[in-house]
């Protein structure tokens, strides 16, 4: 018979030879990551307080609802997805909505569904938090299944990716396969402190990984790309939690600037991005899997307006909704408050399908509520 601690043991090993848990930086690395002004404690901290402990009583509440479940948590179909269909060389000028003229091809951007978005600016191809597995979970049997049952385009029919943003390590945004199949693709990946670790263990050449810390900027094929502050957490197992750092990202061309929130809770980082790097022509703000009880790392969608307006954004389009359940409310309530929140404010809100593409700076954004059309779980 073999003892329950020998199991354990056993268990703890495999586990450590796991490779979708990620990797771990060497000590020496370790060492220069608790140098940065955001790591304190031994671990990385926010900003300002965000405490995410509950008491037993609260997580077992939480634990029960989870179980329980919401019956309109998904769709009852798989979502419909537009086919992604690269740009053609534009050899002519673009005119954007003031009428001035842009030489190359309209900047513009593809929702992938959830935080997954490809950019196309200035001739450069860029994809924040590619994540594009079917499950947002080590153990695939265990986690949540993709709302659509396809991609915009599969990963081996992309083209070469200049650059890839991560945003965080969690399993949502950062994922083992993709990065797999993704990583020979990619000329560079620009990833918050620590990250880098996981992508090395997958095979990522070390040469073709930056890491930064917030506020660091730096030039790139002609382009500036800034990590910024965001308010959430990191970790893929129980033994780092917040090894490593969280950010936001700031995209600005020649023309044209993106802001990419990552996840986030509200605060007053957003003020502090505007104030640095905006305006900017659109927003890809996070929406979607909250709730009041965590409300400290995930914003509700009018917090996610409220963002948008102090990072001095024109336009909005929502993302970390319309791909996976890992919350409880209905699936559409993220893109509905947001509507409302929108309007009430007066702010341009783009709602694009899951893989139709946006031109950045067109006076005509998608804006249809597709999503009542689809038929939801009773």
């Amino acid at each position: 018979m073999i003892s329950a601690a020998a199991v354990a043991v056993l268990i703890y090993a495999g586990l450590r030879t796991y490779p979708v848990l990620g990797g771990r930086a060497p000590a020496e690395r370790r060492q220069l990551l608790r140098q940065s002004e955001n790591y304190r404690e031994g671990k990385f901290m926010n900003q300002i307080p965000t405490v995410m402990e509950k008491s037993l009583k609260e997580n077992a509440k939480m634990m029960a609802d989870f179980i329980k479940g919401n019956p309109r948590g998904r769709p009852e179909q798989p979502l419909a997805v537009e086919t992604y269909r690269p740009a053609l060389p534009n050899l002519g000028r673009s005119i954007v909505a003031d009428g001035s003229t842009t030489e190359g091809a309209s900047p513009r951007v593809t929702w992938f569904g959830h935080s997954a978005v490809l950019i196309e600016l200035e001739g450069k191809t860029l994809f924040c938090d590619p994540m594009l597995g079917r499950t947002p979970s080590p153990f695939p049997l265990f986690g949540g299944k993709r709302y659509g049952s396809r991609l915009p385009a599969e990963i081996e029919d992309l083209p070469p990716i200049d650059v890839v943003l991560l945003s965080h390590d969690h399993y949502d945004h950062l994922d083992y396969g993709s990065i797999r199949k993704l990583k020979d693709k990619v000329q560079r990946f620009f990833v918050p402190l620590g990250v880098g670790a996981h992508l090395i263990r997958w095979g990522v050449s070390a040469e073709k990984i930056e890491e930064h810390d917030w506020w660091e900027e730096t030039a790139y094929l002609g382009l500036t790309l800034a990590c910024t502050p965001a308010r959430h957490f990191s970790g893929r197992s129980l033994s780092d939690r917040d090894a490593t750092l969280w950010c936001s990202w700031v995209i600005r061309g020649q023309e044209s600037s993106i802001f990419f929130s990552g996840d986030s809770g509200y605060g007053p980082h957003f003020a502090e991005i505007g104030r640095a790097y905006g305006p900017f022509d659109l927003t890809l703000m996070e929406c979607g899997q909250y709730d009041p009880r965590w409300a400290v790392i995930h914003m509700l969608p009018e917090e996610t307006v409220q963002a948008h307006q102090e990072v001095r954004g024109k336009a909005l389009l929502p993302i970390h909704w319309g791909a996976f359940t890992l919350a409880l409310h209905d699936w559409t309530d993220p893109v509905e408050r947001l509507a409302e929140a929108a309007r009430s404010r007066d702010v341009a809100l783009c709602t694009p399908r899951i893989g139709e593409t946006v031109h950045i700076g067109s006076s005509v954004l998608p804006s249809s509520p597709w999503w009542r059309s689809v038929t939801t779980a009773k």
